[in-house]
């Protein structure tokens, strides 16, 4: 892994995960051109999210099973496809089905993190896995802005055609620049994805990490589902390219993405996990203030983010320990814990702006980050007492 190759690798993860996030600071400009309600609009996230966590259970695993840059480069040319679909799609209903297209099948980007984990030793893992993934995080913040900037210049429908030919473009320097790689794993399509499940089943340390994973997550779809509506309304009246430069609030959890996988490295797992976990909560009573206050606004929306790209991170550098041959499958659980949450979290935010306004989409983002508090101390109190029964049982011996 040089510099270049890790490089290449964050630039095409983050290429990738934008495609999943495009819409969200369009959604009140699709929501009047297509003639449909918020509650409607705040689907396409939701069909989103749920599209990636489809491409989780069911493509992901494959990078276990078949070569690795040939898997990719398919990938990133069939979300080519569905982003070309969506910049022409004339109905509500065909922009939610090329939606899912793109949605299952840009889960690329989390092929290439297994992937880097794989190519990297175990000393600098964390390091490279947190570098990696600030590219990752980039691309979902730059996906706001851009999208937002080039709708305000020449229409929604131009930020998919845009995004089709970044993506065939992708897909060719790919295919030219990652090394040939293949596992040598001897099963058949139904047990590779039966193997999922036993994996977790017999890895504690990865349902732990997945129950973080979907509340982190959860929060951050609660927030980038609902903010667009909250920026378009009576109090700030903002329009799609102003809207979009929001994504770079969350900056500076990309910013501290190559650092945090250090302190992992050096063993601050769980002080940075509880710490994350108390940002969560407190980042939504500055968002609750942001309804009048811009400056209260953006400090929540970079909190939120800081908290729950960074606890993603911390979580992935504590299953990418376990084994090496079944990265993937094991993605593919976390992977799929975090976009269920995030599914939850889009389409309960956008019933709650509806019901509430923006009162109840910051008590339903801090009720999630108060659970994963809450799970914080009950996996604290847990590890205590099996080191408690791990130092009894030497003493018996």
């Amino acid at each position: 892994m040089s510099r270049g190759l890790i490089a290449i690798f964050a630039v095409a993860t983050g290429l990738a995960v934008a495609s999943n996030y495009l819409a969200q600071p369009l959604l009140a400009t699709i929501r009047h051109d297509l003639g449909v309600g918020s509650a409607v609009a705040g689907l396409i996230v939701t069909v989103a999210q749920t599209g990636y966590a489809l491409g989780l259970v069911l493509l992901l695993p494959l990078g276990d099973l078949f070569e690795r840059r040939r898997l990719i480069t398919t990938l990133a040319v069939l979300t080519a496809a569905g982003l070309g679909a969506a910049g022409f799609a004339p109905s509500i209903g065909l922009l939610m089905g090329a939606t899912g297209l793109v949605a299952l099948t840009s889960v690329m980007a989390q092929v290439l993190v297994p992937f880097a984990a794989t190519l990297t030793p175990q000393a600098r893992r964390g390091q490279v896995v947190g570098r990696v993934m600030s590219g990752l995080l980039v691309g979902i913040l730059m996906a706001r802005t851009v999208a937002g900037l080039v709708a305000q210049v020449a229409g929604w429908r131009t930020v998919y055609w845009v995004a089709a030919v970044c993506m065939l473009a992708l897909a060719i320097v790919l295919n030219r620049t990652l090394p040939e790689y293949r596992e040598n794993v001897a099963l058949s399509y139904p047990r590779l994805l039966a193997s999922v499940l036993a994996i977790a089943r017999r890895e504690p340390t990865l349902r732990r990490r997945a129950v973080y994973g979907g509340l982190a997550f959860a929060d951050f779809s609660v927030l980038w589902t609902t903010l667009a509506f909250l920026l378009a309304g009576s109090h700030y009246h903002y329009g799609e390219a102003v809207i979009g430069l929001f994504g770079l609030a969350g900056a500076a959890g990309a910013v501290v993405a190559s650092p945090i996988g250090r302190l992992n490295d050096r063993g601050w797992t769980v002080h940075l996990t509880g710490l994350m976990s108390v940002l969560l909560p407190l980042s939504f009573l500055l968002i609750w203030l942001g309804r009048t206050s811009l400056v209260a606004l953006i400090a929540g929306v970079i909190v939120v983010d800081l908290a729950s790209q960074n606890l993603h991170i911390t979580n992935q550098s504590q299953i990418y320990k376990l084994r090496p041959e079944e990265r993937s499958r094991i993605t593919a659980f976390y992977m799929t814990c975090c976009f269920i949450g995030a599914a939850l979290g889009s389409s309960t935010a956008a019933s709650a702006f509806g019901a509430s306004g923006w009162k109840g989409v910051c008590i339903l983002g801090a009720g999630f980050g108060c659970a994963s508090l809450l799970w914080w101390v009950i996996d604290l109190a847990g590890a205590r007492r099996r080191t408690v029964d791990e130092q009894a049982t030497d003493l018996s011996k």
